[in-house]
Order: structure tokens, then sequence, then C-alpha cells
């Protein structure tokens, strides 16, 4: 198995930093299937060329051909319990011998059971699920139902977001990756604003008394101009990670409700308990009217997503809105019912509030006064730290960042870059806390050796 170990948004596939490590630390079995992997896929930023292999992922660990174990802070945000949990490896290996496969207009009993599921953790009346194989298609799924409810067909989200690479999905995203190099128009009707991002506000974290909530005055202001708007898409807390200000979903949710909008969700990496609830929004105690969840459904295995509608939305029984081949996968279903069943019974959503809790004072305490670092932000066991040259006028230290990266993927730890300078940390929620100490004391040596 074939797959990036390091994932640096931003970098270059020829940054000098990135052959530096590739000289030093490839090893001799994982040097041929590289070649042999650059030569059949296509090259894309962000995955293809690959910089190392996988032999084997186990738990928090992930192994190199040669033998080279890291500690996977990443994991595509799929692996909240962790790789290869035993007990969802024997329920997909006994539903494989079992039943392997439903054709979509049949149902089965996995199938059913996880909707079902589904329906009872989700708060309020989000009870109707349609199962995609992938985010971005489960987000479509959602813009299509905004359609059909509302009658219309704009939509507002924001710049930075990611909602998938779908061409839709990319439309309403607003990352520079997935858009830049799309020749013609992308979905009309896309309108984007501003994010919140309070570290960069010039009232920085001084709350909704004094700042107003300019960024969710926007939203509306956008809403009320345009009138016909059928959707807001959005990310609870984007994984960079970005946490809104205290008021700001509350006052979109208003907006949306006088304007006549749907307000959709995407929890695809947030959900299932990565923040310390089970889904992000709940931190916001406010409702969607639809929600997306994904990646980690499949338990860091197998590839599942669903679209979660309030009852009222489900007005799409004339016509097509999804027909996945493997909408009713009873594998697949399997492996999500079996994830959230761990997550619960494990207590993985606590853990996930008190170990992110750990983390965030463990990193301001050490962190406080080294003047590289700019913000230190996040929920649960999605946090990060941001890299600058300049603290006081937050000037971006992605080179900088870049150096503190590779410094602790030589220590054993493997996680991502954001935005080119944010060290974005995403452990599994099943973590043991002396890994979670001992990756954080990683981090800070490699942030304090390079301001020094």
């Amino acid at each position: 198995m074939t797959a990036s170990i390091v994932h640096t948004e931003g970098e270059s596939n020829t940054s000098a930093a990135r052959q530096d490590w590739l000289k030093k630390s490839i090893g001799p079995r994982a040097a041929p299937l590289l070649q042999r992997d650059s030569d059949v896929f296509l090259h894309q930023s962000l995955s293809s060329p690959c910089v190392s292999t996988i032999a084997r992922a186990e738990g928090i660990w992930i192994e190199d051909l040669d033998g080279r174990r890291l500690m996977d802070f990443h994991g595509n945000s799929a692996h909240h319990i962790g790789y290869a949990h035993p007990r969802l490896v024997a329920a997909i290996k006994k539903q494989l011998d079992d039943l392997s496969f439903a054709p979509r207009r049949f149902t089965n009993e996995p199938a059913v059971a996880l909707a079902e599921k589904l329906a009872e953790i989700a708060p309020g009346d989000l009870c109707k699920t349609l199962f995609t194989t992938g985010g971005s298609d489960a987000n479509e799924v959602a813009l299509k139902i905004a359609r059909a409810a509302t009658g219309r067909f704009k939509t507002v989200s924001f710049w930075d977001a990611f909602h998938g690479a779908g061409f839709g999905a990319a439309s309403v995203g607003g990352e520079s990756t997935f858009r830049s190099h799309i020749a013609g128009p992308l979905l009309p009707g896309s309108e984007h604003v501003a994010p919140f991002a309070c570290y960069r506000c010039p009232y920085n974290h001084a709350g909704p008394e004094v700042c107003g909530l300019a960024c969710a005055k926007m939203v509306d202001y956008v809403l009320e101009r345009e009138g016909d708007v059928a959707a807001v898409i959005a990310e609870p807390m984007r994984a960079v990670p970005y946490v809104p200000p205290p008021g700001f979903w509350k006052a979109v949710r208003e907006s949306c409700t006088r304007h006549g909008a749907l307000l959709i969700m995407d929890e695809i990496p947030t959900g299932l308990g990565k923040t310390g609830r089970m889904f992000a929004f709940e931190h916001d105690d406010i409702l969607p009217d639809i929600v997306t969840v994904g990646k980690a459904l499949g338990g860091g295995i197998l590839p599942i997503a669903a679209c979660i509608a309030r009852a009222g939305l489900d007005v799409c029984g004339e016509f097509a809105i999804g027909h996945y081949t493997h909408e009713k996968n009873p594998v697949t279903a399997r492996a999500a019912l079996t994830t959230i069943e761990i997550i619960e019974e494990e207590g993985l959503v606590g853990r996930s509030a008190e170990l992110g809790d750990y983390a965030m004072d463990y990193l301001q305490t050490r962190l406080s006064g080294v003047s590289v670092v700019g913000d230190i932000r996040g929920r649960g066991l999605m946090f990060g730290v941001e890299i600058v040259e300049d603290r006081a006028d937050k000037t971006p230290g992605n080179a900088r960042a870049e150096q503190i990266y590779y410094a602790c993927l030589d220590a054993g730890l493997s996680f991502k870059i954001s935005h080119g300078c944010v060290l974005t940390l995403s452990p599994p929620l099943t973590i043991a806390r002396k890994d979670l100490e001992r990756a954080l004391d990683i981090v800070v040596t490699a942030i304090e050796d390079s301001s020094g």
C-alpha cells in the first residue's frame, strides 16, 4: 500500500526542503516503490508524487517499507479510532462473509441500522440520510436538496473553505488549490464572503460585544442583497484550525432562517467527536438544516460519507439526487456503524475534549514566550500552532514552519502544515496520554530550536 507520510499544504513537490528530506530519509526499499508510484499516477499537489511509503498502519503509528515508524497526527482526519482497530477489522471480516454487496434498489440490515444510528446521534430532527462514498459527494447531495427544497440555486460560502474536489463542491469551496486551474466558470451562483478569523481580526478575541460580529453580519448582508440564496454551506470549525467567535453561528443561523436559506454544516473532518463534541456545531448551540459527515465514518479503513437532513427536507422522491452504486453497501455500512459504536462505548468524545484541553494548556504554557508563535488555537484533538516571522504583524513564517515540520518528522512525528505556516495536529481519539505528551514535546522542542 502506498501513501504520503508527509503532507504540507502549499509546499511545492520540488521544494528544496522536500528534496533534501527525500535524499536523507528515503531508504532502499521505499525508493523503488516511490518511483513506480510516480510513473503510473497522475501528479497533483498535496498527493502525488509521494514522499514515502506505508507498509503498516496500526493505532497512532505508520511504518514505511524500511521500518521507519511515525506517530500520525494527520491521517486525513479519517483515523479517529486509530488504524486497524481490532473490533472494526473483525466486524468488516464477518460482514464480508455474511453479505458483501447489495444493489442500490435493495436494502439490507447494516445500511438501515447505520441510518437509524445517525438519526439517533444527530441532534434535533436530523433524521433522513443518504450515503455516498466520499465527503465531496455528500456535500453535493446537500446542495441538490437545498435547491429542490427552496426553488433557488445560489449559495453563500467562505473563502479558504474546503468542501471537496467535485465540481460543485469545489465551486462552493474557497481554497485556491481546488479552484485556480479550472478553466471556465464554476457552478453559477456560488457567492463567497470572508471567513471568520479572530486571530487576524483587529478586535482579536475582544468578544462579540466589542467586534459586533462583523463577520456574521457580512453573511446577513449578502443573504439580504441576493434575496434568493438556497443555502449557506460552511465548516463549523475549519480543520486548519479556525475556531469561530462566540455567537457567530447563532447569528448566521438566525440570518438563514430570516432570509429563507438553509444552513448546511460540513462536518466531514470535524464530526464524530474530533472537537470534543459528537458534532462541532454543538459547541455553538445551533441546529443546521443539513449536516454532512465522512472521513472518520469508515473507521480509517473504508470510504463512506453521509448527508443527514431534517425530516421536512425529504422532498426529492420523484428524481435522483445520488444514485450511487455503493449507496447501501453492507460492508461500508457495517464499518461505519461499528466505528460509531466504538466511539460511543470507549467514551472517545469525552476523551477528545479532555486530551484537547490538556494539549492546548501544554502548548500555551510552553510556547507563551516564543517569538515565532503567532497563535495557538483549536478544539478537542484538532489544534494548531501558527508560525510567524513577526508576531506584531503576524507575517507568515512559511519557511520556518517547513523547517520545524521536517525536524518533527525526523523525531518521529507526522502532521500537516496548513496555509503554509500553521502546524496542524490531529491525533486519533484513542491516543494514549503519554504518546500525546511525547508528540507535544517534539513539537515544542522543534519550535524552540527554530527560534533560537
